[in-house]
């Protein structure tokens, strides 16, 4: 009981951590992911906020995996889209809700600083099983219908969500070439020492 509750704890933190680097990201104006340059896009067309089209688009998402996969409709995918997108919101709402664009390094340090955060979360979020991302299971239902590897499928998925954002006027530029760049091999960098962490704490490596 008492290791559940630690992976728990790491997949809250997670979600959490994932949630800053992505306003972090976008509060530094320089080009945002495709995801989330489709939200700002989104945001501006039609109003709502940042954190009500994560909602949205995550729970079209549960729907179209199902359909894709010919599977029951997982309502555990529910848990991250409600919580990453309340937490977006927090962030860019309330905490950055008086944020004043500063010069051209700060930005490009928050650009970074964002995508550094959120690597950290996901190699937290992924130390548990407990409701996948919607996002995650697109890929792999495109993967499932291409029989193409996971990373092409995944930049066929990056590339469509582009094109998108691009059409909905996100925000797309330098940030949007780091990010797609330096988010794997960070995650990748991170996810060890997370790991241990969570390994000594549990003592133990099998996950919920």
């Amino acid at each position: 009981m008492k290791n559940r509750s630690i992976v728990a704890i790491f997949y809250l933190i997670g979600l959490t951590f994932l949630s800053l680097g992505i306003s972090l990201i976008i509060l530094a104006d320089l080009g945002a992911g495709a995801w989330d340059a489709m939200y700002v896009g989104l945001n501006n067309l039609f109003g709502l906020s940042v954190g009500a089209w994560v909602f949205i688009v995550g729970i079209l998402l549960i729907f179209i995996n199902a359909l894709l996969l010919r599977e029951r409709i997982d309502i555990s995918a529910v848990i991250p889209v409600v919580t990453v997108g309340f937490l977006i919101d927090f962030w860019l709402l309330f905490v950055f809700a008086n944020y004043q664009a500063p010069i051209l390094p700060i930005r490009f340090a928050m650009l970074v600083g964002g995508i550094a955060v959120i690597a950290v979360g996901i190699a937290c979020y992924l130390q548990s099983k407990i409701a996948r991302n919607p996002m995650d299971t697109l890929m792999m239902a495109i993967q499932t219908l291409t029989g193409k590897s996971m990373a092409v499928s995944k930049t066929m998925m990056e590339l469509g969500v582009l094109v998108i954002a691009f059409i909905l006027g996100g925000p797309i530029g330098l940030g949007t070439i780091f990010v797609t760049l330096m988010i794997g091999p960070m995650i990748q960098f991170f996810y060890r020492p997370v790991t241990k962490l969570r390994e000594r704490l549990c003592n133990e490596s099998v996950l919920l």
